[in-house]
């Protein structure tokens, strides 16, 4: 079974709203409903796991899941301090009989059914070839130039070729995944993403090209390009 956990436990206060980020509305329908439709029609997503913060609840379940009739929502689980704590608390909800999980953000609407599958397929004949590889990451290369600063200096310029910007959907082997976070929470220790928990513990992760248009909505400009892909790609 392959199980999405979506992320939308945030504050979003970088957007300076009282509503957190994942439930502002664009075209009418909140952040979050536009990621979730994405999951629920994309074949190889059995289950869904959504993380969202206490007091919203009642609210997500009603206005977004209910709502929308979003049918491969399994749980919303309640969020913790900080997004790796989230995603701890819906991994340890998922069946433990699940193969593969994919971890995304509730606030990136612009993935593809096709960029999630390419993910799963990628991580399945990787680890065919090589077994220490257990996880896979969509990514963006750079576009600019890339620097090392240090105070206000330049140390050095970092080859562009060998930046990428990671994305989501993350994806990984259950029981491997479901490792990692539980080392890294035994030891107090919060990494950048998922997948720098599983290269912690010395494991290969795989990267599948994406596209700078999956964007994640934390600023203002990031809203206001999201409505236009949205607007471009005609699903408003």
């Amino acid at each position: 079974m392959n199980v999405a956990i979506i992320t939308a436990a945030g504050k979003g206060t970088r957007l300076k709203s009282n509503i957190s980020k994942q439930f502002l509305n664009i075209y009418n329908k909140p952040i979050l409903a536009h990621t979730l439709s994405i999951f629920e029609k994309t074949p190889k997503i059995d289950a869904i796991y959504v993380s969202v913060p206490k007091d919203y609840l009642d609210s997500c379940r009603k206005d977004i899941v209910e709502k929308y009739k979003f049918s491969k929502v399994r749980e919303l689980v309640i969020g913790g301090s900080h997004r790796q704590a989230s995603v701890f608390n819906a991994i340890s909800s998922i069946p433990e009989d699940t193969n593969i999980v994919l971890i995304h953000d509730g606030v990136r609407p612009l993935v593809t059914p096709e960029e999630i599958n390419a993910t799963i397929r990628r991580l399945i004949n990787d680890n065919k070839k090589d077994p220490e590889v257990k996880g896979v990451i969509l990514a963006a290369p750079a576009k600019e130039t890339i620097k090392k600063i240090i105070g206000q200096t330049i140390d050095s310029t970092i080859p562009r070729d060998t930046v990428w910007h990671a994305q989501t959907p993350q994806t990984f082997f259950y029981r491997e995944i479901i490792e990692a976070h539980r080392k890294a929470a035994e030891e107090d220790y919060i990494g950048t993403d998922d997948a720098s928990l599983i290269e912690r513990m010395g494991w290969k992760v795989n990267v599948v090209r994406g596209r700078h248009e999956n964007i994640k909505i934390t600023t203002p400009i990031d809203l206001f390009l999201a409505e236009f892909f949205i607007n471009k790609n005609g699903k408003p």
